[in-house]
């Protein structure tokens, strides 16, 4: 499990991406979260510390699409890893970092949805039918 946790070390968060259900909601995946987390008296860092670790995250994502898609190669040395699990870890902080503000996610997302079907409806090219 990856823990948010100070002195925690970095451990691997794979039930977020292997779920049991696929059918669970933005909410359903948030209340999940929160309740590993408050499990702890630590709880959610402070939201510089949140993006701090989002900036890490994205750099292992960064990594991992680099060496599938890139011209760096992993060395043979090198812990093997996905993208999948690193889009897993930014998903995770995320949430951590909206519950901890209090942000619900599917109204952020419809929200922005919204947005851009508004600012956005005549940019781009369409698929014709």
């Amino acid at each position: 499990m990856l823990l948010y946790a100070k002195g925690s070390g970095r451990r691997k968060l794979r039930w977020l991406i292997e779920m049991e259900s696929n059918h669970k909601t933005m909410k359903d995946l948030q209340a999940e979260v929160d309740q590993y987390i408050s499990q702890f008296k630590e709880g959610y860092f402070s939201p510089l510390a949140m993006l701090a670790r989002m900036t890490e995250e994205l750099g292992e994502l960064s990594r991992e699409v680099n060496h599938h898609y890139g011209e760096k190669p992993k060395k043979s040395t090198e812990e093997e890893n996905t993208i999948e699990n690193e889009l897993g870890d930014m998903l995770f902080v995320l949430i951590c970092f909206a519950n901890s503000l209090n942000i619900d996610l599917q109204e952020a997302h419809d929200r922005v949805m919204d947005k851009f079907n508004t600012r956005d409806k005549d940019r781009w090219t369409r698929i014709e039918e």
